[in-house]
């Protein structure tokens, strides 16, 4: 038995069998038992620190040595760098969302692209509104107005709702201040910057072959028709505030989309100046000083947020206390998704600690796999196994740090190992998945249609994205 035990804690191949069987673990206590992923990973996370034979003291601390253990700096240390961005990022949606942004950004893009374009419209819609926006938010506000359209045209849901969810999706797994993004920026040591840049690069091709390109064909070939009860909403023209209808609520004076597009441009313009001011301008440069602290990502949504509770709040009419009461309705679910993303970079610490983020390194380079590769493979299978996307890209990130650590990867190249596990995290979404059981309501299909295309959709999407991603990291 003892030499059963120093074989799994001292050699590569048991290292491995330990970290296999602490996946294991972790999905049977999720898909099984169902247990909410933060206790399934901090559970699997302490088991493992104990079997690897890691000291009670490192694993847990002591009254002495408080703050210093894999667990407290776990947690600690990625919820300092993604709590307050995940919180501002979270506001400033909600912001946006009940001002009618969404309703603007519809009209105007409907006029632009006609009938016949309007589920291109649709996709654009989706791909705006989703940067500031959490996915299943997004579905909420913006399935009326798919409703809307295809009442219109008098064609399939799919159609039109295929390539707003293709957007949705895409900004929601490639883009900050979206969770998964943010905590591989932590997990990895890559700044938000390279994040947004590689988020689109990668994105952009993924949500063409999976929105445009997919959701015109299977539209086409799947007909789900607005149900009869559906009545679409109207301009209210009695409205003495000049209000529009659309998703239900009446809002006072709709706001411009220039206005709704400048800011959510603000972060990004503000995160990508700092990124890049420190490639073109001299570290010691006042301007460099200026750019890095209003591009600093929680310093840079403060701004925003700031700016929209004003423009789309009290300068419409809003008091501060109404703002409040938003703000707080918000974060609510936040909790969760912070708490998630904490036990699974504590598990990280664990892999890392225990030395098997090292004996991954040396059986992927005996194999010749790169590790762009292994992390999205990995990213795949928990995905498929467990269906939280979150769970994915924070376990995976947790295995591959260490691997990312070990090589002198640049910040352009480590974006992209992170593109590739954001890619994975979204492969094959179907019944474990609750996005999949969300979209199926909202769009009025069954299982089976739900499959054929919103599963497909999410594959093609995680397939060209990932794709885009190997190859600039093989030529970078």
């Amino acid at each position: 038995m003892g030499a059963t035990v120093d074989w799994l804690r001292t050699t590569t191949p048991g290292l491995l069998v330990l970290c296999g069987l602490a996946i294991a673990v972790l999905l049977i206590a999720i898909i099984k038992i169902k247990l909410e992923p933060f206790v399934a990973l901090l559970l699997t996370g302490l088991l493992l620190a104990l079997a690897a034979g890691l000291p009670v003291s490192e694993i847990v601390g002591t009254p002495l040595k408080a703050g210093e253990s894999l667990l407290e700096t776990g947690f600690g240390n990625i919820l300092g760098h993604i709590a307050v961005i995940i919180g501002l990022g979270t506001v400033l949606g909600a912001i946006l969302e009940r001002s009618g942004g969404a309703d603007v950004l519809t009209d105007k893009l409907l006029r632009v692209f006609g009938e016949k374009g309007a589920p291109v419209a649709m996709g654009i819609l989706g791909l705006i509104f989703g940067i500031p926006v959490f996915f299943d938010i997004g579905i909420f506000v913006l399935a009326p107005l798919i409703y809307v359209a295809a009442k219109r045209g008098g064609r399939s849901l799919v159609l039109y709702a295929m390539p707003m969810l293709a957007g949705l999706s895409m900004t929601h797994a490639f883009l900050p201040p979206h969770p998964g993004p943010v905590a591989l920026g932590g997990l990895l040591g890559v700044s938000l910057g390279w994040l947004i840049v590689m988020g689109f690069v990668c994105g952009i091709p993924g949500f063409i072959a999976a929105g445009i390109l997919w959701g015109t064909y299977i539209g086409k070939r799947v007909f789900v028709p607005v149900p009869e009860e559906f009545v679409p909403l109207e301009p209210d023209t009695d409205d003495e505030e000049g209000g529009i209808v659309a998703t239900g609520v009446v809002t006072k004076a709709p706001p411009s989309v220039a206005l709704i597009g400048a800011i959510i441009a603000i972060p990004l313009v503000l995160i990508l100046g700092a990124t890049f001011g420190y490639q073109l301008l001299d570290k010691d440069s006042s301007l460099l000083q200026v750019l890095t602290f209003f591009g600093t990502p929680a310093v840079a949504l403060l701004i925003t947020v700031l700016v929209a509770f004003y423009l789309l709040g009290i300068r419409r009419g809003s008091t501060v206390q109404e703002l409040s009461v938003i703000t707080a309705e918000s974060l609510k679910p936040v909790g969760m998704v912070l708490l998630v993303v904490g036990a699974g970079a504590f598990f990280g610490k664990v892999i890392s600690a225990t030395g098997i983020g090292t004996a991954l390194a040396d059986t992927m380079s005996a194999a010749g796999l790169p590790v762009i590769v292994l992390a999205y493979l990995i990213s795949c299978g928990l995905r498929i196994a467990q269906g939280s996307a979150t769970v994915a890209i924070v376990t995976t990130g947790g295995i591959v740090a260490p691997l990312v650590a070990e090589q002198n990867y640049s910040q352009m190249s480590i974006a992209l190992i992170a593109m590739a596990i954001a890619a994975g995290s979204i492969i094959l979404s179907h019944v474990n998945d609750g996005g999949f059981w969300i979209i199926a309501k909202y769009f009025n299909m069954t299982v089976k249609q739900t499959l054929q295309t919103w599963t497909v959709l999410e594959t093609v999407l995680s397939v060209v994205s990932f794709a885009v991603a190997a190859l600039l990291f093989s030529i970078v």
